[in-house]
């Protein structure tokens, strides 16, 4: 049984950050209502575009697949009178209402706090922001590219000093599904916090604030020094304190990631698994201090060895290190990663592979499931909360749903 079967949860929702909760909470057992425009949809829906990937017709959609999966869609338009008695009976029936919805709409479409919880006193409310629901701005919406990634420093702090702009965000949804992440927590928490008080819960989570947790040990190392963190250039071969904190280029043109805090603990074992037996045992390398101010023959020394082998090699080889190293691998690669496989990180749905939720029980992976078509379920949902046909046809000849 997964951790969140029996709970309801009506998604008024859109684009990624807060649909990301609801996927998070499907995939955890809740059964997700995602309440679309009875006409529009979902604007996701329409992104065929990203970056440099355009996804032709007939191609499964990444943009609503991965935010979406497990859950069922109605059509509702919920401007219209009946289209709002229809949400007031879904609510009726759910433990958690989640919505993206900025405060001005929420109050023009009578789905505020107040509203929500005049139907159904227990309810959850869980809401969505840009940047926070107090100060000068909490009426502003926005996107994880302000919110989480330019406002919150990760930009001005991920990009190398002379550069001209700033880095953009690996991937679309980066901050959205961090943030939709921490949401879903949210939720959870406050569902705990009824089941043992009675008492239910107002969740906020922006992605203003999930940027600055994401940062949050770089800030404030920052703001104790009084001066930005600010990334080396890249490909930069400093000599750093611990020549075991690097990356180092292999000879296929790949590059190995070592992270060894305590390099006299890892020091001789990392020089005999890369040929330099020699070293093990040399002075200039006894101490954390010797070290420190040996780096940059020690870092002369490793980039000579690693360069001498392609990666597979490495991989093979370093397979008995004691220290942490790992592979600086790219999205392509990462699906072919035997940890990524064994633990279930991508379970393929349909032509995709998703990622599926950081949380595991009981060491179980969550095997998701499509994310639905257009108000595919609307009737179902509808005939579940009780209306008959005829009412569900003069629902849909008012407008009120698809």
């Amino acid at each position: 049984m997964k951790p969140l079967e029996g709970i309801r949860v009506v998604e008024a929702a859109m684009y990624g950050f807060v649909p990301s909760a609801g996927a998070v909470l499907a995939e955890w057992g809740a059964d997700v209502v995602k309440i679309e425009h009875a006409v529009t949809g979902d604007p996701q829906r329409g992104l065929r575009r990203t970056g440099t990937f355009v996804i032709e017709d007939g191609e499964p959609n990444p943009n609503i697949e991965h935010a979406n999966r497990g859950k069922r869609s109605i059509g509702l338009d919920i401007s219209n009178p009946e289209g709002l008695e229809v949400l007031h009976e879904l609510v009726r029936h759910a433990d958690v209402f989640l919505t993206s919805f900025l405060p001005s709409a929420r109050r023009r479409f009578r789905i505020d706090v107040e509203d929500i919880r005049a139907v159904n006193p227990k309810i959850v409310y869980a809401r969505g922001s840009a940047l926070g629901p107090r100060g000068p701005e909490a009426e502003k919406g926005g996107y994880d590219m302000t919110a989480f990634w330019a406002r919150a420093s990760t930009a001005a702090s991920i990009t190398p000093e002379g550069t001209d702009g700033v880095l953009s965000a690996p991937v679309p949804a980066y901050g959205d599904t961090i943030s939709g992440t921490n949401l879903a927590g949210g939720v959870a928490a406050a569902l705990l916090k009824r089941e043992r008080t009675g008492e239910p819960s107002v969740v906020d989570v922006s992605l203003l604030g999930s940027g600055v947790w994401a940062m949050g040990h770089g800030i404030a190392l920052a703001r104790l020094k009084k001066q930005p963190w600010v990334m080396a250039p890249p490909g930069a071969q400093r000599a750093y304190a611990n020549p075991l904190t690097m990356l180092y280029r292999t000879a296929d043109g790949r590059h190995i990631s070592l992270v060894m805090l305590q390099p006299t603990r890892y020091w001789a074992d990392v020089c005999r698994h890369v040929g330099l037996d020699h070293l093990v045992d040399d002075r200039r390398f006894a101490t954390a201090d010797s070290i420190a101010e040996h780096s940059q023959e020690a870092v002369a020394a490793l980039q000579e060895a690693f360069g001498s082998r392609p990666l597979a090699e490495w991989t093979r080889i370093l397979a008995t290190l004691s220290g942490p190293w790992a592979p600086v691998q790219d999205s392509v690669q990462v699906g072919e990663d035997p940890q990524v496989v064994a633990n279930g990180y991508l379970r393929r749905v349909g032509d995709l592979e998703l990622a599926t939720g950081p949380v595991q029980f009981e060491t179980e992976t969550a095997d998701p499931t499509p994310a639905p078509e257009f108000a595919a379920q609307t009737e179902e949902v509808l005939l579940e909360l009780g209306f008959d046909w005829d009412r569900i046809l003069a629902l849909k000849a008012a407008g009120a749903v698809t």
